[in-house]
């Protein structure tokens, strides 16, 4: 039986968008549905370039509907940035294998810091390199700095012409090898500081630019390049000065979002095969899942995912709406990215733990999804990083809200053009938000719900009474457990949201709050373990926790769900 809220190739049918996305995003399923299962593995297993997808990509049209934002688009009436659409395709090629998603997901990259350019011609061929089938990377990462972009060391000395000559190396740059653009992150020699920086276009087919190798044993061409002597004219440049740092930060903030839905489409996929070889499989007499535990972390992973789900489907809400005056999408795009991979590789551990030895072999999607699962929470920062920026706005969000108009659900044809003008990439302090209360208040029926209510409100109390002191300001162990409480909240807030606004089955929802609520009380416990956690922090984080509330019959019901997605779909061989 199919499941309205999983993604199944067999009845798939984007009706809510336009019928030219409907068109590409279903012509992309029946392109992967055709090739079939063992023709993926296969590529995946022997590392093969992704020419055949990037094919069929340039002769649909698809990178270049989907990432050309209207004001680019000249007379075609169906290019667009969207990220609502942006999002059904991450998902889409997650479920089908993540190197098609990277290709993908570094273009992305690679065109940010274009279309934030004032540089029309730059803009102008990229949209026309966007119709050839090409694809783009980002050269911002290096060997020795990683992406720590004020000790970049490709220098562009000037030519004396206007240009420059750029010579250095950049490494962990997706799409090096095939890139018809490389957006590449450099600083001047002849100028200090932050007014050095410079952001230009390069081109990997250009005989100053060196291929060194691809730095993974992945189809994935993660390369590192060289650049020696690279002649830079005036119209390659993208951005300089501070400018070139902002867009280096806002290309990121648009391309880390990408990251949830892929890992929601490893975990579909996944949990088709796991549920239905658990289903199937006898062991003492009876089916796998007849033991009580394997229900248990089934219906946990089950619920795990729908709470992604719903999470990222909010999320790009916020993303559609941002404007100067709502920035609200910073909190939430970190959240997409941290929050949301990380509850992925705990969706398919839950799964593993089930099928055991079955999730390591070959002819199985699920070897490759409990590989894949564990890049996304480390691409576009860590988990660390984007818990730290996190913090950054818990303050705000948990105690001093200001009103917004109520953001409806962002599913309309329109230019998502306020991404590529983000304007500089500070003032995190000053970003507000509205009341979080509300979306728990519509729900206090349900007794999980109310529970984490409990824990949310004890939060609030944690931040006025005990929070870190300057000293602990500095111990980044304790505040990424305090962010991790925190970002709990945040995440229970969107999945609220959107469970209203979709209509969700009651018993889902609490039973994923009583996922939740047992999260929150690890987090408690955890806090109270650190090292530097005063008196009064360790009292509270005990005070906090709490017992789900346990409801058998609901929990049958949701199993029932489950256990109807055996057999519910299975790719071709």
């Amino acid at each position: 039986m199919a499941d309205a809220l999983l993604f199944n190739p067999r009845t798939y049918d984007p009706a809510h968008f336009d019928p030219e996305t409907r068109r590409l995003l279903r012509a992309t399923v029946d392109w992967f549905e055709e090739r079939g299962k063992r023709r993926i593995i296969e590529d995946y297993r022997t590392r093969a370039w992704l020419g055949d997808f990037l094919a069929f990509a340039a002769k649909e049209g698809l990178f270049a509907a989907f990432l050309t934002p209207a004001g680019e688009a000249g007379d075609h009436p169906d290019k667009r940035w969207d990220t609502a659409r942006i999002a059904a395709l991450n998902e889409i090629l997650g479920f089908y294998g993540l190197d098609y998603w990277y290709a993908w997901q570094v273009t992305i990259l690679g065109l940010g810091p274009v279309w934030q350019s004032g540089n029309a011609a730059a803009r102008a061929r990229a949209a026309e390199l966007l119709d050839q089938g090409e694809v783009f990377a980002f050269g911002l990462s290096e060997k020795t700095h990683g992406a720590d972009i004020y000790s970049t060391d490709m220098l562009l000395t000037p030519d004396g012409d206007g240009g420059f000559r750029a010579t250095g190396s950049k490494y962990y740059i997706g799409n090096g090898n095939a890139a018809g653009l490389v957006s590449v992150f450099g600083r001047r020699t002849d100028v200090e500081g932050p007014d050095g920086y410079v952001f230009f276009a390069a081109d990997s087919r250009h005989p100053a630019y060196h291929l060194v190798k691809n730095v993974v044993d992945s189809s994935k061409f993660v390369s590192e390049f060289r650049l020696e002597e690279y002649p830079v004219a005036a119209g390659d440049v993208l951005h300089t000065g501070r400018a070139a740092f902002d867009a280096a930060l806002n290309t990121v903030n648009v391309g880390k979002f990408n990251l949830c839905t892929a890992s929601i489409g490893i975990c579909e996929h996944a949990m088709y095969e796991a549920v239905t070889h658990a289903q199937n499989r006898i062991l003492y007499g009876r089916p796998v899942t007849a033991f009580p535990h394997v229900r248990r972390e089934l219906t946990d992973a089950y619920v795990r995912l729908v709470g992604m789900k719903l999470f990222s489907d909010r999320a790009v809400d916020y993303f559609r709406t941002a404007g100067p005056e709502d920035r609200r999408y910073l909190l939430f795009n970190p959240m997409t990215k941290m929050k949301v991979t990380t509850e992925g590789e705990k969706v398919i551990d839950l799964m593993w733990d089930v099928i055991a030895a079955k999730g390591f072999e070959k002819d199985n999607y699920f070897a490759e999804a409990a590989v894949e699962i564990r890049g996304l929470p480390k691409l576009e920062g860590t988990v660390h990083v984007n818990l730290a920026l996190i913090l950054k706005f818990m303050r705000n969000h948990l105690l001093d809200p200001v009103a917004y108009e109520p953001v409806p659900t962002r599913l309309d044809a329109a230019d998502d053009a306020f991404l590529f003008r983000q304007g500089p990439a500070r003032g995190l302090g000053s970003v507000r938000f509205h009341d979080w209360r509300p979306a728990f208040d519509a729900y206090d029926r349900l007794p999980n719900v109310a529970r984490l209510r409990e824990q949310a409100d004890a939060l609030c109390d944690f931040v006025r009474t005990a929070a870190p002191d300057e000293a602990q300001s500095r111990d980044l162990d304790l505040l990424l457990a305090v962010g991790q409480l925190f970002a709990l909240v945040v995440h229970a807030q969107l999945v609220l949201e959107q469970a209203a606004l979709t209509g969700l089955d009651d018993d889902v929802l609490d039973e994923l709050f009583a996922v939740l609520v047992r999260d929150f009380s690890g987090y408690a416990v955890e806090l109270h373990g650190k090292d530097s956690a005063t008196e009064a922090q360790q009292t509270w984080a005990l005070g906090a926790v709490r017992r789900p509330v346990v409801d058998e019959a609901r929990t049958a019901r949701v199993w029932a769900r489950v256990e109807a997605l055996s057999g519910a779909y299975e790719m071709k061989p």
